[in-house]
């Protein structure tokens, strides 16, 4: 059975409530892959930037669906962060969704692939979303499947992205209090515990409490933090990212 991407999101989150096993959300391969190309790094550019970095990967996979939303794969942007420039925003495109998965398409040699009764045409409106795909492309309807075809290209745009989140998104001059506050409080504990306290469970919880369940911050809804906190826990980021610290690879930590 196909499901679309909502679905499977869905899915994948509220799993780990039937199946008792530990760290449910690794048995998915999309959660596998999507962590295996940036967990290490991310890691390493979290803590060097006072950001807990299982908070990060928790927040990445769940605005990205681990990489599985078309918006994401297109322009790398794995964190939903805005662009202030127009000219570095997805642009309104036109795009088919394969009927039978309920699939957004968007490489045009693979489209070709399909009979037109296969496919459902619609408008998709510009997206306020950063597009990180280089120039000449970037911010233009050519080339959308740039990343797809280049899945080293991808990681350098998905590690760029992390980079703006914890340097300039969630700023310590951001306009928004929730953020300002956010980084205060994770500068405060670093200053007194070291940056190791940025690993602890704890501390990657306040942090997504902090910028988010609340008006003017990262999602206001009051479920948005606690469908972060729940990945954490089901994809053992926590541990995952003390191991990677420590110096183990990401799969021996994986499997661990």
């Amino acid at each position: 059975m196909k499901y679309s991407i909502h679905l499977l999101l869905f899915i994948t989150l509220f799993h780990g409530d039937i199946d008792n096993k530990i760290y449910s959300l690794r048995k998915y391969s999309h959660v596998k892959t999507f962590y295996k190309s940036i967990a290490k790094k991310a890691t390493k550019i979290c803590l060097k930037n006072n950001i807990p970095p299982a908070s990060l990967l928790a927040i990445a996979g769940l605005e990205s669906g681990w990489n599985q939303g078309y918006v994401g794969k297109i322009s790398g942007n794995i964190l939903s962060l805005n662009s202030t420039k127009k000219n570095r925003q997805l642009p309104a495109l036109y795009l088919p969704t394969l009927i039978k998965e309920n699939k957004v398409l968007f490489d045009s040699v693979k489209i070709k692939n399909y009979k037109p009764t296969e496919l459902n045409w619609k408008k998709r409106p510009e997206s306020y979303k950063k597009d990180y795909r280089p120039l000449p492309f970037r911010a233009t309807t050519f080339n959308l499947a740039y990343f797809e075809n280049n899945p080293s290209e991808k990681t350098k745009a998905h590690l760029q992205n992390i980079t703006d989140f914890v340097t300039t998104f969630i700023g310590r001059k951001s306009r928004l209090k929730v953020y300002r506050n956010a980084r205060k409080k994770m500068d405060s504990l670093v200053n007194i515990h070291g940056k190791k306290i940025l690993l602890e469970e704890k501390t990657s919880n306040d942090f997504v409490n902090l910028i988010s369940g609340k008006i003017n911050s990262y999602n206001f809804r009051e479920t948005w933090p606690k469908k972060v906190i729940n990945i954490i826990k089901k994809a053992g980021l926590i541990e995952l990212t003390k191991q990677l610290n420590n110096g183990e690879s990401f799969m021996v930590a994986w499997n661990k």
